[in-house]
């Protein structure tokens, strides 16, 4: 911060220093970077890491997080969410925080009371998660522009400061309080990475109901011209339907649903079972769960949710 400490709007300009150079901290600050700020030293401790930092941030100096925090004006904190009280503490220890800091973590389910010794040294102290999957690729900086960021802050200024950098990452700040930043990280983890399972599972047994021929090829396409694959022919058929299906549900909610838990088709839900158990019972256990939830939320009568789980019906409901 300049010298005359915080204004609650952070200055055109600031130093920041990176713990870690994992996936999440190298985007958000090459995102930083591209507002004009600049990454003056981070910690890259794996092989990984250092690969990201020569790609994303090739100016910054890597060093130790005590001599991260003493090189910086903004500090974030991009370490995974079991490692970031130990981070800190061994900060705190270091006496690395001090007035005119801000510092910033970037976990989900975390709030800013893990940053408590930040604040008792004086540094303004914010959790500011992005809601966004981020994949080491050339893409995971590009899609925070328009990204919405969970932020707790103990105070005013921190929300605030936290408000600006966030709107410097092209982001959309919203607030999350203290006692519910598990339940935000846990619909985020919900939504996000059980979407890939569900995905990959529906892929799969998609995969094995095609008639593959001798050398790839696919049944009326002998010369591979749909996919080299069944598996590519599976993920090639459902993009346009898992596209369609998203897209509606993010506009209409529950009447997005179709099919035939929603139709009350006990006999083909039954069905679905049986195919889907000769191709992997993981699947059709995945597929019996999310039908008995979706079964609860459109209502559907007791054929189908009898049909599902007689014994966790009423748990349900």
């Amino acid at each position: 911060m300049s010298d005359n400490g915080v204004t609650g709007t952070p200055p055109a300009r600031l130093s920041i220093g990176l713990v870690s150079a994992g996936r999440v901290g190298t985007a958000v600050g090459a995102a930083l970077e591209r507002r004009g700020h600049v990454v003056s030293a981070l910690v890259a401790r794996s092989a990984q890491s250092r690969d990201l930092a020569a790609r994303r941030l090739p100016e910054a100096r890597i060093t130790e997080p005590v001599g991260v925090a003493e090189a910086c004006e903004l500090l974030i904190l991009a370490v995974p969410d079991a490692a970031l009280s130990a981070v800190v503490a061994e900060l705190a220890e270091a006496n690395a925080f001090r007035p005119g800091h801000i510092v910033i973590h970037v976990a989900g389910a975390v709030g800013a009371e893990v940053l408590r010794p930040a604040a008792d040294a004086g540094a303004v102290v914010v959790a500011a998660h992005p809601a966004m999957t981020f994949t080491g690729g050339s893409a995971d900086v590009d899609r925070m522009e328009g990204c919405s960021w969970a932020l707790t802050a103990p105070d005013e200024i921190g929300l605030v400061v936290g408000q600006m950098l966030v709107m410097e990452t092209g982001g959309l700040p919203v607030t999350v309080a203290e006692s519910h930043r598990a339940l935000y990280h846990a619909a985020l983890a919900h939504g996000a990475n059980h979407l890939v399972t569900l995905v990959n599972d529906a892929a799969e047994a998609l995969a094995a109901s095609f008639s593959v021929l001798p050398g790839g090829g696919v049944e009326g396409d002998p010369d591979g011209m749909l996919g080299q694959d069944a598996e590519a022919l599976a993920r090639r058929t459902l993009e346009p339907l898992l596209r369609a299906a998203l897209d509606n549900v993010l506009a209409s909610g529950d009447s997005a649903l179709t099919g035939p838990v929603m139709r009350g088709d006990a006999v083909t839900v039954s069905r679905h079972l049986d195919a889907l158990e000769d191709v992997d019972g993981g699947i059709a256990a995945g597929y019996r769960a999310l039908a008995l939830r979706t079964a609860d939320r459109v209502g559907a009568g007791p054929d189908v949710t009898d049909l599902l789980a007689p014994d966790l019906t009423e748990q349900l409901r």
